[in-house]
């Protein structure tokens, strides 16, 4: 696979996901002139690092294949990483309907501040998506949500900012 292949397929899973170029850049640690040079065809070399962190991110594996393996249990990855320092569990389901409608349920304002803050950004992402699709709420919108909520929370991680 060449830079020109990898960059068409990255912004295939960029746009499946709602992501914004500059969006995936903050997720990334790249800027955004890099991923437009990448989806473009004209970024000659990234760094094989660079190149898998990416690409894990998005859910593509260095075969250049979507990874369906860990979606299923994103929900619960991300809910389980949310309750880790709190009494009282936030559910996959809590989860679920707070990423499509944006209203984040009675006391648990905490745990998704700390799932923004704390959760792997590939299980953010892969979070994002499955609430997507169970939910027929396009990803774009599920992404506001997430923004929202970090803007809300003041959170620290370089990635809402």
């Amino acid at each position: 696979m060449n830079m020109q292949e990898l960059g068409g397929l990255v912004r295939k899973r960029r746009e499946a996901l709602g992501l914004s170029q500059q969006r995936l850049a903050q997720l990334a640690g790249l800027s955004r002139t890099t991923i437009n040079l990448l989806e473009m065809g004209r970024l000659t070399d990234l760094g094989i690092a660079k190149v898998s962190d990416l690409m894990d991110l998005v859910g593509l594996t260095l075969h250049a294949g979507f990874d369906e393996r860990s979606q299923p249990n994103a929900l619960l990855m991300a809910s389980r990483s949310a309750s880790v320092s709190y009494k009282e569990i936030l559910t996959p389901e809590e989860l679920l309907a707070a990423l499509s409608t944006g209203k984040i349920p009675s006391g648990r304002n905490a745990h998704v501040a700390s799932w923004l803050d704390e959760a792997p950004l590939k299980v953010v992402v892969s979070s994002v998506e499955l609430a997507s699709k169970k939910t027929a709420v396009p990803p774009k919108q599920v992404w506001k949500h997430v923004s929202a909520w970090a803007r809300e929370f003041n959170s620290p991680r370089q990635a809402w900012v």
